[in-house]
């Protein structure tokens, strides 16, 4: 009963990585196979292997530590893959799973690396809105608190924006609608803290620019009725700070008392 139902998921296994390599496929302009040359030196280095065969198992090997959740090891098969048969039919299904593999991990840059280079090799592909949302995750999911560097909710917004606008129908667009909601609380956030901090300093011109790029730039994200409010005040601010440099200014000048010991 064990042995078949190995048997079964094995089987399972290869349905599902054919499924994705023939849907990767599908999406690319061309396949390259392994050079001639090329292919005579791996082939001799592994003692006459099939080169597709060679290929394939370690695309089942990392396909199975990736579902097992071993992602190093996962990460490890995929890139020896890459490595060795870069013009493997499988070379494409390893380019992409590196890419998840160091995400699943939280190695970020890495991981952007990996989707970069996806795309830069497979700009037609089918799995490149998902790519694309990929890397804007790698910088959403690095977003700290509003008082802290804004460059991942950047990185991030400009992402799933260059998403929505290559793939305006693509369901991962949709789903980065909703990421963007969080990038613009963050950046709204910043701003806004950087404006309560020149108003508390008194530079109302700088707290009013500070809060009008929040209501211009990320509206409706929670910080709106407040920057109005701080607008309102520091124009008042402004307002008053004239109004005593225009007082100053016309003031008569201070006339000392007249006598012998002042001329």
């Amino acid at each position: 009963m064990t042995g078949m139902m190995n048997m079964r998921w094995t089987i399972a296994r290869h349905l599902a990585i054919g499924g994705l390599l023939a849907a990767l496929l599908c999406g690319c302009s061309t396949i390259t196979e392994t050079a001639a040359d090329f292919k005579k030196t791996v082939m001799g280095f592994f003692g006459g292997v099939d080169e597709n065969a060679t290929a394939e198992e370690l695309a089942m090997k990392g396909m199975e530590e990736f579902d097992d959740g071993d992602y190093k090891k996962s990460i490890e098969h995929f890139q020896k893959l890459k490595d060795i048969y870069p013009f493997s039919r499988y070379a494409i299904l390893a380019e992409l799973k590196l890419g998840d593999a160091h995400y699943r991990i939280e190695q970020y840059e890495d991981a952007v690396f990996a989707y970069e280079e996806f795309e830069k090799l497979h700009p037609r592909n089918e799995a490149i809105p998902y790519v694309i949302y990929q890397i804007g995750r790698c910088h959403f999911d690095r977003i700290s608190t509003p008082d802290r560097d804004q460059t991942a909710a950047r990185k991030a917004s400009e992402a799933f924006l260059r998403l929505q606008k290559q793939f305006p129908d693509d369901p991962y667009s949709r789903s980065a609608a909703e990421h963007l909601i969080g990038c613009y609380k963050s950046l709204a956030g910043h701003e806004f803290g950087i404006g309560q901090f020149y108003f508390k300093s008194h530079h109302y011109k700088a707290a009013l620019g500070r809060f009008r790029a929040v209501i211009s730039d990320f509206p409706d994200v929670g910080y709106h009725q407040p920057a109005l409010d701080y607008i309102t005040q520091c124009e008042n601010q402004i307002a008053e700070q004239k109004t005593e440099q225009k007082e100053a200014v016309d003031a008569p000048p201070e006339v000392g008392p007249s006598g012998p010991d002042n001329g």
